[in-house]
């Protein structure tokens, strides 16, 4: 017989036994902990404290993803990813937050918000939890882009969508895992 998750947890758990912010920064804030690990040695856990994000699938009534090209500078080239960013606070209402995103870069809004789940995109190195939407009901605008924001709209059908990230044309994981989703749940009869 296996054992259960409480005891899991308490088997593989460690202990914080000290904790100092090394860096402070305006998305970032890297800490630095102490642990007590599970066989009683102690060693060093680096991490990112980040506020939490949204991401989402704007789905048009004939079948097309609303998506962006952006140049992400850590890798130095233009990706095509979802509408997506991050939550002002750890507190802030993620759905609110989704219907902020989704204006400011695309200039749509939505009839209706269908939230597909959570996804934890690097759990080795930090805490950030992206939230994910399809938004149905679109209805097209002006885009409030930030003052450093460079971003390019395009639509693509959703099965091209599907096609290019299992062809690896798409590397961003909220984005694959997102659209993988809402495939998923159309495929199923469930949009």
């Amino acid at each position: 017989m296996g054992i259960s998750e409480n005891e899991e947890s308490r088997e593989l758990a460690e202990k914080t036994l000290s904790s100092e912010m090394i860096y402070d920064g305006k998305l970032l804030k890297v800490y630095k902990d102490r642990v007590r690990l599970p066989n009683g040695h102690e060693s060093a856990r680096e991490y990112i404290r980040h506020n939490g994000a949204v991401c989402i699938v704007p789905l048009t009534d004939d079948g097309k993803v609303i998506a962006e090209r952006q140049f992400r500078y850590p890798f130095h080239c233009v990706i095509t990813e979802l509408p997506a960013g991050k939550l002002d606070t750890p507190e802030e209402d993620p759905a609110g937050a989704a219907a902020r995103e989704l204006l400011e870069e695309t200039g749509i809004t939505a009839d209706t918000w269908i939230p597909i789940g959570a996804l934890i995109p690097t759990c080795a190195y930090s805490t950030e939890v992206i939230h994910m939407y399809i938004a149905r009901g679109l209805h097209f605008g002006e885009r409030k882009l930030d003052e450093d924001e460079f971003l390019n709209v395009e639509k693509i059908p959703l099965e091209e969508f599907v096609t290019r990230i299992l062809n690896g044309e798409i590397r961003d994981s909220k984005t694959q895992t997102a659209v993988l989703k809402t495939w998923a749940l159309k495929q199923q009869g469930k949009l």
